[in-house]
């Protein structure tokens, strides 16, 4: 149970065959027509938050931030955007997709009902999806994992109100000390979920890229030196200051030809994003375009000459493995990761593969920039990444993990009660 629109979950859909598990998708409505290729049940997911929006006089189609101008993303929150997001706290518990809870329960009645089902695999966010999964797995006595790509109240971007907290760190033990497995993306994060579940057996499984992903005829590249960011950003945490400081830089010093380098952003359109460009006097070379479909998302990776991938310098971040890095690995271009703490998962991942530089000051990213922008000059190219390094990364190794956890459970004598 999750969105099958995660590089996770659909990962597991396409490669868990290979051994010899078959996933039928429980999932909310989906944009679009669904993969033929997945058995997938859809049921309706109900906004409970548009009724609230509509009684309060606000823009039932807009988001909270929208409508209030406010950023549950800043570092920190004022105090009016935390009076204001309280009402929101308490109308959205457990969580602000629990309206999708009624229509999973029953269609995981029917097909339960109907067939044989050898385990439950929920995956979060939603965080909904545990829940739902907990009940069915109690009601039918089916072993369970429960698969966290980001912590529950664990999680270092959780931003809801203290009591909120507590509340949900209760339903949290609650709810997964039923499961008979947990599952995270890393060592870090599976140790600060064994100090909140102590007796039940934690695993870390790394996400994955797909492997169909990374064949591909090689790409021309960009006439120009291209650096591209793809997917959303976040003010104060994964923003691209360090970057704007370093160009501005090494354009003033002149060792950048501004009319030869340009940077992409694709994704949401943010006006802090917009202003930081333009106060970093870097318009003519930053371009911030609308999101596009998957497979031009792909192209425009595989086309550029450096990929950026943004972190938060939070101590918690060591164990942070965004799905992003995982599919700028199938483009085989070098990755520049910026601003994380000094030592993490990513950056194992980096030199482990030889796919790029973790980087966390100016100094150091003004040295691999004029590096990569005088082979450039020289070449016209940057060097392609090897795949054969990044295979133990691939979904098939992430879902062959998953399988030997599922044999695990399903050969135990009776689940967990």
């Amino acid at each position: 149970m999750a969105s099958i629109g995660a590089i996770r979950p659909g990962g597991l859909a396409k490669y868990l065959p290979m051994y010899d598990w078959e996933p039928i998708i429980l999932t909310s409505l989906l944009p679009g027509e669904p993969n033929p290729q997945f058995r997938i049940i859809q049921t309706q997911d109900n906004d409970i938050t548009k009724l609230w929006k509509t009684r309060l006089g606000l823009n039932s189609q807009k988001t909270l931030n929208e409508n209030f101008n406010i950023s549950r993303q800043k570092q920190k929150m004022s105090w009016l955007d935390k009076i204001a997001y309280f009402p929101y706290d308490i109308i959205t518990y457990p969580d602000v997709r629990k309206g999708w809870y009624t229509s999973a329960t029953q269609a995981g009645d029917k097909l339960l009902q109907n067939e044989q089902i050898d385990a439950i695999l929920s995956s979060s966010s939603p965080i909904i999806s545990h829940i739902i999964a907990k009940t069915l797995a109690e009601k039918y006595h089916i072993p369970w994992i429960a698969d966290l790509r980001d912590l529950w109240t664990q999680d270092h971007y959780y931003s809801h109100c203290a009591l909120r907290r507590v509340i949900d760190r209760r339903l949290e033990v609650q709810t997964l000390g039923q499961a008979n497995a947990l599952v995270t993306v890393s060592k870090p994060l599976a140790k600060d979920l064994s100090c909140l579940h102590t007796d039940i057996p934690i695993y870390d499984i790394p996400n994955g890229y797909d492997p169909d992903d990374a064949i591909f005829d090689p790409p021309k590249l960009t006439d120009k030196f291209t650096i591209t960011y793809t997917g959303g950003l976040m003010e104060g945490k994964r923003d691209p200051a360090l970057l704007f400081g370093a160009l501005r830089k090494l354009i003033t010093d002149g060792i950048v030809d501004p009319n030869q380098i340009e940077v992409r952003f694709f994704g949401p359109q943010d006006r802090w994003l917009i202003k930081e460009i333009k106060n970093s006097n870097l318009d003519d070379v930053v371009k911030v375009f609308k999101s596009i479909p998957r497979d031009c998302t792909l192209h425009r990776q595989r086309e550029s000459h450096l990929l950026l991938l943004l972190l938060w310098n939070h101590p918690k971040e060591i164990g942070v493995f965004t799905g992003k890095i995982f599919e700028y690995l199938a483009s085989k271009r070098p990755i520049l990761a910026l601003n994380g703490p000094k030592d993490g998962v990513v950056k194992d991942l980096l030199e482990e593969t030889r796919t790029g530089h973790y980087i966390t000051s100016r100094a150091d990213l003004e040295t691999v920039l004029s590096k990569y922008y005088l082979e450039y000059l020289q070449y016209s190219t940057t060097p392609s990444t090897d795949t054969c390094a990044t295979s133990k990364y691939s979904q098939i190794e992430m879902a062959r993990k998953f399988s030997e956890i599922l044999n695990k459970i399903d050969c135990a004598d009776t689940p967990r009660s």
